[in-house]
């Protein structure tokens, strides 16, 4: 009853404003270059038509209400305006932040309410920040490449124009001349110099950094008609040469070929397949700047037909960003990553809501605008509110897909394999900049959107100021970007590339073949040459399903070449109890470290044993299913149990668990590997069911240079046989291999007979 008043009051109110002159100004007083505003998101036909709808479309004045009630009551507290002093998560750092969202806010507010109070807070506010930034020296903070005035780095000072650009726009023709010019003059083009001109190591490159830093300069040029500023956008800055390489606080580097500004961030990052490079948490981070940028220059320089530019990539990017989530709509954390950032993030809804306006109106995307239950208050938003409530919306599909990586997409790739509630995600792309980690041909595994085998992520607290002020932490370097904190091949407890940064950013694997058509079978194989100099990696992962099995099942194949004998270290982080294992080990009395160097420093080695049979199996229980891993194995090998947290006093890394095949003075070897999700748990009436394996037996039958197969045994006797070719990416090619004087004839990159 309470919301139907709200409701009401809001809709007489609407009806009662709307029949005002919609400026502040008598409409013989507008100039023309007034005549143009709101025009960056907000457009004067968009806002007609806002108006016209109100009260009619559920999820757009559902929207309408929150944000109206979020800024009324800021409104009432009145306006804070700190001296900055603090990192990330301090009070300053906050309070700078939640300004400029309320300024945005509060300037769509003045558009569709055309209630004046929400431009004066606007105007106020503004000319307060006018006021002060006149006199503001750089960030008290010293630790960024590049530091900002009202923030510790640039970076932030970039999300405030962006957000204010917006404000301005909505409030341009409420203003007078005189205070446009002393805003202009004294706040925004100072402030737009500073992170540009200023800053070129933080604006004169390829990185998501900078793509905020165009996007804010080029949207307020664009709300200024300023020509320089909008060119200075586009195309980075005219006549800076940067000599030198210097390193950011995320490792990154500046460029040096010159590539710089908002299309070259589009043309570097992004793949033709919409993969950005950095990976899904830095692109959710990216798209609102790439999207809200665009959005203003479609509507106010259409003839750049950005939207179209690239081949469509920024639209296309976002159906690849919303297929690198899982079944929750978490994104996968793929380099530098956060758990648990998800679709459901501002920056999403700003992302579906302008795929969808701009787009081919995708009626999946509806559902995903539903479950976000919020839209912006913008003609996009109001677009998508309006498929709502229409009835247009569909489920959106995640099916098996192939992201390449590269601006070419030559440069590998991610494939996500999907069969029934698995998803597993293949890493065999290039480094990924500043943010990337070292672990080619990695993986992990997710059922119904639970973490079965996991990426570490990043090693940070992002806005959290006991933890670095919310920062990168050390060990994000020394455990997070090196390759034994991931699911793949380290060699000589050394990480890929050496876990350097120039030599990584040179190479990437490549893919031999993804095939997802036969829907029993989802497979894709991929290759890394130049991660241990003579040494050459393929692995290639199958998603299965098959009758005799409760759950579709992975298999997991490793092929390692090499010049050299060296030891092989092959982790599997599961997350979950363990429950049992089928081989014996010791448990030392006090705890050591697995190794010195290269991540392996931050490992307690909690058991050790050997294998004494051709099969090692470990299960566990997670999320009350059973997990088991048969891998082939021999008397030589390894099997640790290891635990993160070593060598971490002020416990910035979490205490996950991991089980480790280790082959030692090994020169050529296969790691084959069957990974199984089979029954359940009840808590409640405590019964176990079909908690055991069901793979009696898993060998590998045959290898030599063009081909590798293993037979899967399971314990109702049937044997399966699945056949690899190694070196062939075609389709089409038609192959014949005998093996335990059987012929086997097949037509493409596999076979999963029997055998």
């Amino acid at each position: 009853m309470k919301n139907t008043i709200k409701l009401i009051t809001l809709v007489a109110l609407i009806s009662f404003v709307s029949c005002k002159q919609t400026d502040s100004k008598p409409a013989e007083n507008i100039t023309s270059e007034e005549s143009n505003h709101p025009s960056l998101i907000l457009t004067k036909q968009g806002v007609k038509e806002i108006r016209a709808q109100l009260g009619t479309v559920p999820l757009f004045d559902k929207s309408l209400e929150v944000t109206k009630a979020e800024v009324d009551a800021e409104i009432e507290s009145g306006i804070q305006m700190p001296i900055p002093k603090d990192y990330s998560g301090g009070y300053t750092h906050e309070r700078h932040k939640k300004n400029f969202i309320m300024l945005q806010k509060a300037g769509v507010l003045y558009q569709i309410l055309d209630d004046e109070k929400y431009a004066n807070y606007v105007k106020d506010m503004l000319m307060q920040y006018e006021e002060m930034y006149k006199t503001l020296p750089l960030h008290p903070k010293t630790r960024s490449y590049a530091r900002g005035k009202l923030f510790w780095q640039c970076l932030n000072d970039a999300n405030w124009l962006v957000y204010v650009s917006q404000a301005y726009d909505c409030i341009y023709n409420f203003l007078t001349e005189e205070e446009r010019n002393k805003l202009e003059t004294n706040l925004f083009k100072p402030f737009a110099d500073h992170i540009s001109v200023d800053s070129p190591q933080f604006y004169q490159r390829v990185h998501n950094h900078s793509t905020w830093g165009n996007a804010a300069v080029g949207m307020i040029g664009l709300v200024m008609n300023d020509q320089e500023l909008i060119d200075r956008a586009l195309y980075g800055i005219k006549g800076v040469n940067l000599d030198r390489e210097a390193k950011d606080d995320d490792g990154g580097f500046l460029n040096k070929d010159g590539k710089a500004g908002f299309l070259a961030n589009i043309e570097e990052p992004f793949s033709p397949d919409g993969y950005y490079n950095e990976g899904p948490y830095y692109q959710r981070y990216a798209m609102y700047p790439f999207l809200i940028f665009a959005e203003g220059l479609h509507n106010v320089k259409p003839e750049l037909k950005i939207f179209e530019y690239k081949e469509g990539v920024l639209l296309k990017s976002i159906n690849a960003l919303l297929n690198l989530s899982d079944a929750d709509g978490d994104f996968f954390p793929l380099n530098d990553g956060q758990k648990g950032m998800s679709y459901y993030n501002s920056a999403l809804v700003t992302a579906v809501d302008i795929s969808y306006y701009f787009g081919e109106q995708d009626p999946g995307l509806l559902t995903i605008a539903k479950e976000q239950d919020r839209v912006l208050l913008d003609d996009s938003g109001l677009a998508v509110a309006l498929g709502v409530k229409n009835g247009k919306a569909k489920p959106f599909e995640k099916k098996s897909i192939n992201l390449s990586d590269g601006p070419e997409g030559k440069q590998g790739g991610v494939g996500i394999l999907r069969n029934e509630d698995i998803e597993l995600v293949f890493k065999y792309a290039a480094q990924g900049s500043s943010h990337g980690h070292y672990d080619k041909l990695s993986f992990s595994l997710y059922e119904d959107g639970d973490e079965v085998m996991q990426d570490y992520g990043l090693a940070r607290f992002v806005n959290i100021e006991q933890k670095g002020g919310g920062n990168y932490l050390k060990e994000n370097k020394t455990w997070a970007k090196q390759t034994i904190a991931h699911n793949t091949i380290t060699q000589n407890e050394t990480s890929h590339f050496e876990g350097k940064y120039s030599i990584g950013s040179k190479n990437h694997s490549d893919l031999l073949f993804f095939d997802s058509k036969n829907p029993e079978i989802q497979i894709a194989s991929a290759k890394e040459t130049n991660a241990y100099p003579g040494t050459e990696m393929q692995r290639t992962f199958a998603v299965i399903k098959d009758e005799n099995f409760e759950k579709p099942f992975v298999v997991d194949i490793i092929s390692v070449t090499s010049k050299a004998k060296n030891q092989y270290d092959l982790p599997y982080y599961y997350m979950g109890q363990v429950l049992q294992a089928n081989f014996k080990y010791e448990s030392p009395s006090v705890l050591k470290t697995l190794g010195k160097n290269n991540g392996y420093q931050h490992l307690w080695e909690e058991g050790i044993g050997q294998s004494n049979s051709d099969n090692v199996k470990f299960s566990w229980l997670n999320k009350n299913k059973f997990y088991t891993l048969t891998t082939v194995s021999s008397a030589k090998d390894d099997l640790i149990f290891a635990r993160i947290g070593a060598n971490d006093p002020e416990f910035n890394l979490r205490r996950d668990a991991t089980f480790i095949v280790r082959r030692k003075n090994t020169q050529n070897t296969i790691f084959a590997s069957v990974i199984e999700s089979h029954g359940s748990y009840s808590f409640v009436s405590e019964l176990a069911v079909n908690s055991k394996s069901n793979i009696a037996n898993l060998k590998v039958i045959h290898s030599d240079e063009n081909y590798i197969a293993i037979s899967i045994e399971d314990l109702k006797g049937t044997t399966k046989i699945l056949i690899l070719s190694n070196n062939d990416s075609s389709n089409n090619k038609e192959h014949k291999l005998e093996i335990n004087k059987k012929t086997y004839q097949w037509i493409g990159h596999y076979n999963y007979t029997n055998y």
